[in-house]
């Protein structure tokens, strides 16, 4: 008997005790390290453009086994329904009619423009380098090309990208529209002279768009290995597929759904890099990744625009095709797995990735983004409920729940309607009609009434930033 309580003691001693402290120990690591985040932001891609997110010919195995592993969110969404005020708010948290980065004058910035993202914003890689993060923005900026606005001005350490979209600068003889009307094959990278930035410096131009996206996994992966002893936020904002398209050798006339297939496979396949990369090192327990898009696909362009499946319109417009996006979060030890129906959006991610790196937020304005963190990490209710849909200056829906209102309605650059001003708002379930197509405003008076008062709510508060996105150099 004695012998059995000795050998009792000692494996409580040596086995129990220790597991007991490695258990604490990974628990207290959970609160105290603080999680490497890496958002990447394609550009234009539709919500049903990914094979978990329904499409039936374009393959994205590695996005889809980040569906897998980590947490699909079908209701997710940008924060405008075109580039520009999008990309503001995913790094400020902050809807751009309080910064002026949305106009009704031009709808984004172009390479004349002369304003860009207001040095007073507090971007996200600023916000997390109070915590000690080494940042990166690798991809399209689109935020301001003068140097004062690139992103080394903005928070980031480390810059490598084009400043604006991928179709500016155009040198092409032919006008708009019949250039659009040529045969792929006649659409030229050197047809648009884009520079290829590194930190403050130009490097190539044009940018050789064939190779741009491999390119830009490759610089992400450099910094990564770089900085693996270091906690970094990378933000990589691919420049396709936004017309024009252009793909490498190697996924040329891979996919089943032409060139713009190819694109959305080379993008997948640097994703696969990316997070091979982090398994290599050792790190992807300590990183989360985050995929989503800017806007709803340019639904213009037929062929070389992506999908928005039953959702209604694409790019321009504020019907959810617009606006919704695919949203998938990744992160072995942090992301708990699942279908996530709660609403979220890019403004949300500046509030949630503060909260979970430790930082404060600032105090000094007005944030629009909400803590993700308890649906990220426990699979727990959201804490958003509702989500403005602008258009330039003006709010032309509302999201309320399961309730969609829209007070104005416009098609994307005239192509699908003209302006039209609703009044009641048009009305939707859009959990039950998803396409928005079965207007149900009279049978919901006090649901209008509610939404009604929430953008009163919103207004109240609301100081409306200069235009910063009109006036030319």
């Amino acid at each position: 008997m004695q012998y059995k309580f000795l050998f009792h003691r000692l494996f409580v001693q040596f086995w129990i005790v220790p597991a007991m402290f490695l258990f604490i120990n990974k628990s207290v690591g959970q609160e105290i390290e603080t999680p490497n985040f890496i958002i990447i932001f394609a550009d234009d891609l539709g919500y049903a453009d990914l094979g978990s997110f329904g499409h039936p010919s374009i393959a994205t195995p590695h996005l889809d086994r980040m569906v897998r592993e980590g947490q699909k969110w079908t209701n997710f969404y940008a924060a405008a329904s075109v580039c520009t005020p999008s990309r503001a708010s995913i790094l400020t948290g902050r809807l751009s009619i309080r910064n002026g980065m949305i106009s009704h004058k031009r709808r984004v910035l172009f390479p004349d423009s002369k304003y860009g993202l207001p040095l007073s914003e507090i971007t996200l890689a600023e916000q997390l380098k109070h915590s000690g993060y080494r940042t990166a923005c690798i991809g399209k900026w689109h935020l301001g090309h003068k140097e004062t606005y690139l992103p080394v001005n903005q928070g980031f350490d480390y810059y490598f990208g084009i400043p604006y979209s991928n179709d500016m600068d155009r040198i092409h003889h032919l006008d708009w529209k019949e250039y659009w009307q040529q045969p792929d094959s006649m659409i030229k990278t050197e047809h648009f002279n884009v520079p290829l930035i590194r930190n403050t410096d130009i490097v190539e131009r044009p940018a050789n768009q064939h190779t741009i996206t491999e390119r830009y996994t490759d610089e992400t992966i450099a910094f990564i290995k770089e900085n693996r002893n270091n906690p970094f936020f990378v933000y990589l904002a691919h420049s396709l597929p936004h017309i024009p398209l252009f793909v490498s050798d190697k996924f040329q006339g891979k996919s089943r759904r032409g060139l713009y297939g190819d694109v959305i496979e080379e993008i997948d396949h640097g994703i696969g890099r990316i997070l091979k990369t982090l398994r290599e090192l050792g790190i992807q327990d300590n990183t989360v990744v985050v995929f989503t898009s800017d806007n709803g696909p340019w639904l213009s362009f037929g062929k070389n625009g992506g999908s928005a499946g039953l959702l209604r319109a694409g790019k321009g417009t504020t019907f959810e095709g617009g606006m919704r996006v695919p949203g998938i979060f990744w992160g072995p030890a942090y992301v708990k797995p699942g279908v996530i129906y709660e609403l979220g959006s890019t403004l949300d991610l500046f509030v949630t990735f503060s909260q979970m790196a430790g930082v404060d937020l600032p105090n000094d304005r007005i944030l629009d983004g909400v803590d993700l963190s308890s649906t990220i990490l426990k699979g727990e209710m959201g804490n958003r409920t509702s989500l403005l849909y602008y258009r330039g200056t003006d709010i032309y829906a509302l999201r309320y729940k399961d309730f969609k209102a829209h007070y104005i309605t416009e098609g994307a650059y005239g192509d699908f309607g003209g302006k039209e001003i609703h009044d009641p708002p048009l009305l939707y379930n859009i959990s039950e009609d998803p396409a928005e197509s079965i207007n149900i405003a009279d049978q919901h008076p006090q649901i209008i009434k509610k939404m009604d008062s929430i953008i009163c709510v919103h207004k109240a508060d609301l100081t409306k930033g200069p235009d910063r996105l009109a006036e030319k150099e």
